[in-house]
């Protein structure tokens, strides 16, 4: 699973995470053949297809789309980020990019917006920036705290202009799982939430390879899967239906929950 997590937020907290990971915690850590095995499974597909909607439908209840999730103190950070998913694309668009040290690089934001932008990693650091500690949670049932620097979606969005017509939010990746070339999207409301943030720095240092260099998504109150790695564009659209497998995501069209809330 993508890479691309303070057991006291409370009993109900828990029990959401326990109950959408399945059995996953307990076969310890998955290599992705095992995850996308798993995926296909008709009892897994069946658990998260279940805990999908009462996830999203319980936080949309209780749950303002502005609360923030918690923020930690640098004593809390984590020795090592853990890396997972794609930890070293061998992916040939991507290997001339960390040659070069990313400077050819360019994030595109297109689709339905006023004004496309082709963004390099320069540009996304003279703008605006926002710091975070916050906690990774992976469905595999694993938790680590790193401290994030990187722009907040919404000015991006906003210098790109967003059209009336658009709902979603897709990330394009530079790596490739299995079959296909990694992806995810959000929606609007998520994509403006004020720590959503494309992050170029992991704990005061540029981001590692193995956690996503040069830019990766961080959308704190999602699932680590929702956390999309190696960038190359974002793209607004009105409807995910007809990309790749249609559900929204690399790991949703292979059986899990697109909403991906904690």
């Amino acid at each position: 699973m993508n890479d691309h997590g303070d057991n006291d937020r409370g009993d109900n907290d828990r029990g959401r995470r326990r109950f959408l990971a399945g059995g996953i915690a307990g076969t310890g850590a998955l290599l992705l053949a095992g995850c996308d095995k798993l995926a296909g499974t008709p009892w897994f597909s069946s658990v998260l297809d279940q805990a999908g909607p009462l996830t999203e439908a319980a936080q949309s209840a209780i749950t303002p789309a502005n609360a923030l999730a918690r923020e930690y103190t640098r004593a809390d950070i984590a020795p090592v980020f853990r890396p997972n998913g794609s930890i070293d694309p061998p992916d040939a668009v991507y290997r001339a990019h960390v040659a070069n040290g990313f400077a050819d690089w360019r994030l595109a934001v297109r689709g339905l917006v006023e004004r496309p932008l082709q963004l390099s990693l320069a540009e996304l650091r003279a703008m605006p920036s926002r710091t975070q500690i916050t906690r990774h949670d992976c469905v595999e049932g694993w938790s680590c705290i790193g401290q994030w620097k990187g722009v907040p979606l919404e000015h991006v969005l906003q210098q790109a202009g967003v059209k009336p017509s658009a709902r979603f939010v897709v990330f394009r990746c530079m790596d490739t799982l299995a079959d296909a070339k990694y992806y995810e999207s959000c929606r609007l409301v998520d994509a403006f939430h004020p720590q959503s943030i494309l992050a170029y720095e992991l704990n005061d240092a540029p981001l590692p390879i193995a956690n996503g260099a040069p830019l990766r998504m961080r959308l704190e109150r999602k699932l680590g899967y929702k956390q999309a790695k190696y960038l190359a564009a974002i793209e607004l659209v009105d409807s995910y239906a007809g990309i790749d497998g249609g559900k929204g995501g690399f790991w949703e069209d292979r059986g899990y929950d697109w909403f991906g809330g904690i």
